[in-house]
């Protein structure tokens, strides 16, 4: 990775868990900055907007803005206003993430006779329950569109782990024998939009996650240098039957400085 390379950084369980930030983190964060590096916060988080993410790191004393952030929902929003224009539809969603999908027509989800274009599933709350996914499997039986912002099947969070909606959208998709457009991470489209947004080439990237699969292989199918932390989601057992090896495993995210360092001088 060259000196000057942009870094990709996943939010939930890399630098903070039910938004506290983790042991280190802020001040890896101060040193990231006043490196001079490019960087962009990634995250599939859709219970929060971007400025309210940007709101709460910084409130936790993270040096970021509002511009250093990308999230699953504004890619989508993107998406569809690229692949589906005009299309009335369907979100389900726990958080309300509407100020970022501008240009995006959402029905409103309390009314059953809506017509609907395209399922948008963000994540998992309260809001999956049986009569919202029976709805959405009724839609997709009739040929309706299902664009998912992410197939985490969990998250970590202050009680411990928690189910997100790839564990409901691998029902549906096979309920209703459809395969749902992924527009967040692991999606190649989301790292290219985030390397678009910083200016920089795959091969002078970096991306730091605590998801093997969905941040870190992900990255890495698409040309940018892997970095799994052991904090958030990570578990001994996942890494081990992992589908490939990341390039580089740390404690956590406290310690990146270091690494970058060490790969800038060519002794990592």
């Amino acid at each position: 990775m060259e000196r000057g390379g942009a870094v990709l950084i996943d939010i939930d369980g890399v630098l903070t868990v039910s938004w506290e930030p983790l042991p280190g983190a802020v001040a890896a964060m101060e040193r990231l900055r006043a490196s001079g590096r490019s960087f962009a916060l990634v995250t599939n988080t859709t219970s929060r907007t971007r400025a309210s993410i940007a709101e709460r790191l910084a409130r936790a004393g993270f040096p970021v803005t509002v511009d250093d952030i990308l999230t699953a929902p504004a890619v989508t929003a993107a998406y569809l206003r690229e692949r589906c224009p005009r299309a009335r539809c369907l979100l389900v969603n726990a958080g309300d993430i509407r100020d970022d999908l501008p240009g995006v027509t959402l029905v409103d989800d309390s009314d059953p006779d809506a017509d609907v274009d395209v399922i948008v599933v963000g994540g998992a709350g309260d809001e999956f329950g049986y009569t919202a996914l029976n709805r959405v499997f009724r839609h997709l039986q009739r040929g309706v569109r299902l664009v998912a912002m992410h197939r985490n099947l969990f998250w970590r969070t202050a009680d411990g782990l928690s189910l997100d909606s790839g564990a409901f959208l691998l029902g549906l998709e096979r309920a209703a024998r459809v395969e749902a457009e992924i527009t967040g991470k692991p999606a190649e489209a989301f790292f290219a939009a985030a390397l678009a947004h910083l200016g920089a080439e795959p091969s002078t990237a970096l991306m730091v996650g605590d998801d093997i699969e969905s941040d870190v292989l992900a990255a890495q199918r698409s040309g940018i240098t892997g970095v799994l932390v052991k904090t958030g989601k990570y578990a001994p057992e996942t890494h081990r039957a992992a589908t490939g090896t990341p390039d580089h495993v740390i404690d956590s995210f406290a310690v990146l400085p270091d690494l970058l360092e060490r790969l800038a001088t060519g002794s990592g």
